[in-house]
């Protein structure tokens, strides 16, 4: 690794790396071009019996169509004669727009209070197109009717137009909310008027970079990405990459008092910084590689664009970065330059303080501390899980408030009849059965062929919710008993059902994934066994910390009635993997000192160097991920609110005091079975000695 340092940080080569950079991430802009624009799709297997519905539906004479339903109401009034003459001239209106030449009257509720207008619609791909069409529906719809009476599209087309709306433009807004937190951030930290410039510059190439890297390779997998994941993908890039940004300015720092050329104290720097940020990118990469072994297509494309995203962003702080940094002189630092000889400000400062504190009464920091946690962890047996179709919203779009009208005047499934797919000789019977089953308010045939029939079924219970599974399930047991009839359940609730038990699968089987991966990556980082462990046990106490204080916010502040499926598995899995990340940065320190130092001043040495740096990288994190909170979709923000508190818990409490006394409790056994050097310094001296111990070493 040393030439290839050298070749990073020399004078003669270290603009070669940057002119390379710099044409090559051109050619990727330029040719590459980004994607993600739509909404989150389904992913479920084929295996799943509503992607089987889906898949034979589309054999069927109306496989190109979908449908939009026209609300009409008086906000709890009953529907007047004159609104109905109303409601049959925008019926006639929208037949241009429909694809059908006649649209049947609307159905008005038995409470009289609202009127229900189906409109067939052709299936249009292009996400802009569809929903010019949405416009120009609500448009036609509204006109002219009499003072009062509203017009509201819902249905399938309207959630898909109105989830579509959440993600458009959702990578400006995102990237520009995050360019702007992490660069208000980073003049904080560096209380620079321009260092700041520069690892905001590279990480934000990094990022486009990664946009385009991640395309590509989802497209050579087969895998697609939609706005949700290029977001995520930008918020973990930024976050990542400027974390890794600060431990390496920081290490950097430190060198240009002990080096007076700056080059050699970028080179040092590298040495010492480099192998921690491998370490901790490359545990991130691992974690998020074990995606590839859900069924949900979603979540292998997330794991294959976010670790493509993590390589991009390490390469970019090791090599990028550095040749970008020993361009300028000491004054980058300005007005805080670190000149050569300067006072090593380890040996004293808060974090010494704090971390010579800790060491004194070790075992009572670990109680109080993991207390706390335990008592943040109380609230996770409270935790619901699971998000009605109308709830998945931050702020309430049309087609939430339709269904929400439709479910006080009609059957609360009408809006999103579930579909059964059988045999044609045997539909009337299955049309039969499924009147039968408790929750089912109608079924009747919608359309067939010589093989098989569509089976619309009504339920009483509202989309997405408990009763409705309960209603598909019950479905299930009683179609799949007739004999030849060979009936499949699908539509929007069954798809839902599905998505979560392949989503409860995915999380069984990727969670010991993860925690084995990140094990034995602190295992071969180590060489130890206690302390991955330890560390380990750590960030996963921490999780649960953070989803137990966040439930509280939900259900305090937020007034969310559950988390969607998929957080928990990703909050998880960037808990873990991030978390685990200022671990390594504090023990890779504390391992390196402590060969010299003795286990004991070796943390603190390590506590005073990474103290600053790595709160500075959590409270970014913490504050980049919030950032997905800007979109309002409840799914995203409870992501990246968990994340959040989970980041600030390991930066100011699991890291800053919890591993520390661990490491103080364990003394030399914190590293067995390699304890090494740190054997020879059992009887350690005073604290104050440490700088000059370091030096002589």
């Amino acid at each position: 690794m040393k030439p290839v340092r050298h070749f990073i940080t020399a004078a003669r080569t270290s603009w070669i790396v940057l002119v390379i950079a710099a044409l090559a991430s051109g050619a990727l802009l330029f040719f590459g071009g980004q994607g993600g624009d739509g909404a989150p799709a389904t992913g479920l297997p084929d295996s799943a019996e509503s992607a089987k519905v889906a898949a034979l539906k589309d054999t069927l004479p109306d496989a190109d169509t979908t449908s939009a339903l026209i609300v009409f109401s008086r906000d709890g009034d009953e529907i007047t004669a004159e609104d109905e003459a109303a409601i049959a001239e925008r019926s006639a209106a929208l037949i241009d727009i429909a694809d059908t030449e006649f649209l049947p009257p609307a159905t008005v509720s038995d409470d009289g209070t609202a009127a229900i207008l189906p409109v067939p619609l052709t299936v249009i791909d292009d996400v802009t197109e569809r929903a010019d069409r949405a416009a120009e529906i609500r448009e036609i719809a509204n006109e002219d009717l009499p003072s009062g009476l509203t017009a509201l599209m819902t249905g399938g087309e309207g959630f898909a137009v109105d989830i579509a709306a959440v993600f458009k433009g959702a990578n400006f807004t995102l990237l520009g909310t995050t360019v702007i937190v992490v660069a208000l951030l980073l003049i904080v930290t560096y209380r620079s008027p321009w260092l700041w410039l520069i690892p905001l510059a590279v990480v934000g190439i990094a990022d486009a970079v990664a946009g385009v890297v991640a395309k590509r390779i989802a497209e050579a997998a087969d895998a697609s990405l939609d706005a949700s994941i290029t977001g995520i993908l930008s918020v973990l890039v930024f976050g990542a990459g400027t974390n890794y940004a600060l431990l390496l300015i920081a290490r950097y720092r430190d060198e240009l008092r002990l080096h007076e050329d700056r080059r050699e104290a970028m080179n040092a720097a590298l040495k010492g910084a480099g192998p921690a940020i491998i370490a901790s990118g490359s545990t991130v990469v691992l974690s998020l590689l074990t995606l590839l072994f859900a069924e949900l297509s979603g979540n292998r494309a997330l794991g294959l664009a976010c670790a493509a995203g993590i390589v991009v962003a390490m390469l970019f702080a090791l090599v990028v970065l550095p040749a970008a940094l020993v361009l300028f002189g000491r004054k980058l630092f300005w007005p805080y330059v670190p000149e050569f000889g300067s006072e090593d400000r380890l040996a004293h400062g808060f974090w010494h303080k704090l971390g010579t504190a800790v060491s004194r009464k070790p075992v009572i920091v670990a109680v109080i501390g993991i207390a706390i946690l335990g008592g943040l962890a109380a609230a996770v047996p409270q935790v619901q899980v699971g998000l009605a179709q109308t709830e998945k919203f931050t702020s309430e779009p049309e087609a939430v408030t339709g269904q929400n009208i439709i479910a006080e005047s009609f059957p609360a499934g009408s809006g999103s009849p579930t579909i059964v797919i059988a045999n044609t000789d045997k539909a009337e019977e299955v049309v039969a059965a499924a009147t039968d089953v408790d929750g089912v308010s109608s079924a009747r045939i919608t359309q067939s062929n010589d093989d098989i029939t569509e089976i619309s079924v009504s339920l009483d219970a509202a989309a997405e919710t408990d009763a409705a599974f309960a209603t598909v399930n019950d479905l299930r047991d009683e179609l799949h008993t007739i004999d030849g009839a060979d009936a499949l359940v699908g539509g929007t609730d069954a798809e839902s059902l599905d998505a979560a038990e392949a989503q409860a699968r995915d999380q069984a089987l990727i969670i010991p994934l993860i925690l084995i991966v990140v094990f034995i990556v602190l295992v071969l980082l180590l060489r130890s066994l206690l302390a991955p462990v330890l560390l380990l046990l750590t960030v996963v106490g921490s999780f649960f910390a953070s989803v137990g204080a966040s439930w509280l916010l939900f259900q305090s502040v937020f007034d969310f009635p559950a988390l969607d499926n998929s957080v928990l598995l990703f909050s998880f899995l960037f808990l873990v993997a991030l978390g685990v990340d200022y671990n390594i940065f504090l023990v890779t320190r504390a391992k390196e000192e402590a060969e010299k130092l003795g286990t004991r001043r070796g943390m603190i040495r390590a506590l005073s160097a990474t103290g600053g740096v790595i709160t500075s990288a959590g409270i970014l994190l913490a504050a980049v991920f919030a950032v997905l909170g800007v979109l309002p979709l409840i799914t995203l923000t409870q992501i990246g609110i968990i994340v959040c508190v989970g980041v600030l818990i390991d930066t100011l409490l699991v890291r800053t005091v919890i591993v520390p006394a661990l490491a103080f409790i364990t003394s030399d056994w914190f590293w067995w079975p390699r304890r090494g050097r740190t054997h020879l310094h059992n009887a350690e001296q005073p604290v104050e000695n440490e700088v000059a111990e370091r030096v002589n070493a």
